[in-house]
């Protein structure tokens, strides 16, 4: 008798425990009968995406939020076509599971001339493709396909990174025991582990500290070890920094907090911690040429205590075999050192905002955005002058930030920032993108409107690809983007009247009043197309372009 409990539920399960109600992707015939598990169950929603590439964006958007995040496509095409953004998932830690549908088994080892292949009889260099990209991958196989979820549910669990996992449709409805469901809990128990001796090896290299700062990186929010380095600082009056790979993932509001730090280009009153620093301390970071003013940080190895998720060593030097990031970061929360640092005496900069009927700058631009953020809302930034220009400013108390400064794939921030508005639909998402950007992935405006999602999407308009136009070709064709009209896109793409509000702005006063006005709108999904001068760029980008510009020489 069929006990109808098949691996597919299993698989779902596991999917649910850690966290994602939401699963993104595209149909296609050998997923189908996969997507029928999804949507028959009342406790997951299946979101379809215009296509796998903005799929995988979106659920890396989802999983910024969630923790957690899946993807569905079809084998060759449908992954093929998501690869660039799992692959954005893996550069920056982020935690999402891709399932690719697949021929049967049978299909496979026949070599089967079938659709979606080379027709070369080779079934398996997909997933080579996937794992020389060093993404955690299984193929699912009848004898062991339990295991197998079994194995990249732990490893997504423990390190926070992306998963590719292969199920062929022979084994959708393949009969499992149902008591499985029951140990699913059991995979997610962390084991005890001692890290005495690596521990005391840190805490001695910054008790010989005289002024020590710490700098954080993007996984203080995959580990949720803000409050470890919060408790830290508080203990020892030790100032905190973050980089833009990371921003926004920890309380910029926090007393001892000093300001985002992008290598010598950063303010000087920033810079001046990191210079007069003997000793500073990384934490879940990566020092990538586009947060560090192009590799022009103030500190070399010689006196950098690096701790991340997969080592840490101090002045170059790896600490003992015992070490886990975790439990490192939950002994410093508790740890008094032998410093006797001053309490940090911070000034709050003037933050108001005097609009004018002047044409709108992007210094004024990024400003404004900045004091319309508040606690509820999570400010995303694309690749480009939104991020350079806005990742320098502080947010609030409870207010969140990301972009993707290390893969920096264009047209990654509309569809994440979706992904992100269907994780916390109690959070207003704020997205800051560019007219060039926005056209790789514009497809989503269906996805957002079928949704009835309400965020606030800012598009700068300045005639083109502006970050590629400061590092080479300011006046070049190739920068040059074809001008749409925003204005009929909500109901090109599905929207009704009460759906949406559109605003175009070129001066101060109208960009300060459309702010004003979207606030207000909060069952609306706002776009406000900001125009500016083709030339204008944040001081930060501009600076930056030059130090990849010589990168590329």
């Amino acid at each position: 008798m069929s006990n109808n409990y098949k691996l597919s539920d299993y698989l779902l399960d596991v999917i649910k425990h850690m966290g994602a109600n939401d699963i993104f992707g595209v149909p296609g015939d050998y997923n189908l009968q996969f997507l029928d598990h999804i949507t028959h169950r009342d406790d997951l929603t299946w979101k379809g995406n215009a296509n796998e590439l903005n799929a995988s964006y979106m659920a890396d958007g989802y999983a910024r939020e969630k923790g957690f995040a899946t993807f569905v496509t079809t084998f060759g095409v449908g992954e093929l076509s998501a690869i660039n953004g799992l692959s954005g998932s893996i550069a920056e830690h982020v935690p999402v599971l891709e399932i690719v549908g697949a021929p049967t088994n049978e299909v496979q080892n026949n070599g089967s001339l079938v659709h979606h292949t080379f027709g070369d009889h080779d079934f398996s260099r997909f997933e080579k493709a996937h794992r020389q990209l060093g993404i955690k991958s299984a193929r699912l196989n009848k004898d062991n396909a339990i295991n197998q979820i079994n194995e990249i549910a732990q490893y997504i669990y423990e390190s926070k990174k992306p998963a590719y996992l292969i199920l062929p449709t022979n084994l959708v409805e393949m009969e499992v025991n149902p008591s499985l469901k029951d140990n699913i809990a059991d995979l997610f128990v962390e084991a005890k582990h001692n890290s005495v001796n690596s521990f005391n090896q840190i805490k001695e290299a910054i008790n010989h500290s005289q002024s020590p700062v710490i700098i954080m990186g993007h996984e203080v929010d995959r580990f949720n070890v803000f409050d470890d380095i919060k408790s830290f600082s508080d203990k020892n009056n030790i100032p905190v920094l973050d980089l833009g790979l990371g921003k926004g993932n920890i309380d910029e509001s926090f007393k001892n907090f000093v300001g985002t730090y992008n290598g010598e280009i950063s303010d000087e009153s920033i810079n001046k911690y990191v210079e007069n620093s003997d000793n500073v301390i990384l934490i879940g970071a990566k020092l990538t040429d586009s947060v560090t003013g192009g590799f022009t940080q103030q500190f070399a190895e010689d006196n950098t205590i690096t701790i991340n998720y997969d080592g840490a060593n101090l002045y170059g030097k790896q600490v003992a075999e015992d070490y886990k990031f975790k439990n490192i970061m939950h002994s410093l929360a508790d740890t008094n050192l032998d410093l006797s640092l001053p309490s940090l005496d911070l000034k709050n900069n003037d933050s108001s905002i005097n609009p004018s009927g002047d044409k709108i700058t992007q210094s004024f631009y990024d400003k404004a955005i900045a004091s319309f953020i508040n606690g509820d809302n999570t400010l995303v930034a694309e690749q480009g002058t939104s991020f350079f220009g806005l990742a320098s400013q502080k947010l609030p108390k409870d207010a969140k930030f990301f972009g993707q400064p290390l893969w920096g794939s264009i047209g990654y921030a509309f569809p994440a920032a979706l992904g992100n508005q269907i994780a916390n639909k109690d959070r207003r998402v704020v997205l800051s993108t560019g007219e060039g950007s926005l056209q790789l992935t514009i497809q989503e405006f269906g996805l957002a409107f079928r949704e009835k999602l309400n965020p606030i999407m800012f598009v700068i308009d300045n005639t083109g690809y502006t970050v590629e136009r400061v590092i080479h070709g300011m006046n070049e064709s190739y920068n040059d983007v074809p001008a749409l009209n925003y204005g009929l896109m909500p109901k090109a793409f599905g929207a009704n009247d009460d759906q949406f509000d559109f605003i175009e702005v070129s001066t101060e006063k109208e960009l300060i009043d459309a702010i004003s006005k979207a606030k207000e709108e909060t069952d609306k999904f706002v776009l406000i197309q900001v125009n500016m001068g083709m030339k204008d760029v944040p001081e930060q980008l501009a600076k930056t372009a030059i130090a990849f510009a010589n990168q590329n020489k």
